[in-house]
């Protein structure tokens, strides 16, 4: 039996599989004019905004886990593209609030299929994205993360998530 020393660490085995499954999202992007990161951003955008919020790029960075100064060059290189609209928020001048143009919305609802079909693929050795294993990997992740764990009885594609006060971010 192997010691605990001879096999691979956690770490180097989760980098190996995120590196996969971007290059992986990348490609099934492309046909889109997308990366994997800004589809990140635009489904993140996507969900947050389902309610009519429009978020700043600091809560879109909060929401997604991106760096704020990375959703700002994002949202700048999307803008550009005609996804979505940066706007000054006249409450807090220095905030700036994010919204899908309806060309957006068309491109993230295509991205999130293609994304949904990719991740049956690659969780098909553990049971698809509703088996048992692959759940269990999910919430194993967010534990390491250190993120809350999905409020029970959302929709799956957009699962909100519960603040770390508790709170629904849809609030």
């Amino acid at each position: 039996m192997a010691s605990v020393t001879d096999l691979p660490t956690t770490g180097y085995l989760v980098w190996r599989l995120s590196t996969r499954f971007r290059a992986a999202a990348d490609r099934a992007l492309a046909p889109l004019g997308l990366t994997h990161a800004q589809y990140a951003l635009l489904a993140a955008l996507h969900g947050v905004s389902r309610d009519g919020t429009r978020p700043s790029q600091r809560e879109l960075a909060d929401f997604s886990g991106l760096e704020a100064m990375y959703v700002s060059k994002l949202a700048r290189s999307l803008e550009r593209d005609g996804l979505l609209v940066r706007a000054r928020n006249p409450a807090n001048p220095r905030a700036v609030s994010l919204a899908l143009t309806e060309r957006g919305q068309d491109v993230v609802v295509r991205a999130i299929d293609v994304v949904l079909e990719l991740q049956d693929e690659l969780t098909a050795p553990i049971g698809g994205r509703g088996g048992a294993r692959n759940l269990e990997l999910i919430a194993t992740l967010r534990t390491l993360l250190g993120e809350p764990q999905l409020v029970e009885g959302e929709d799956s594609t957009f699962l909100k998530l519960a603040r770390r006060d508790g709170r629904p971010w849809a609030d």
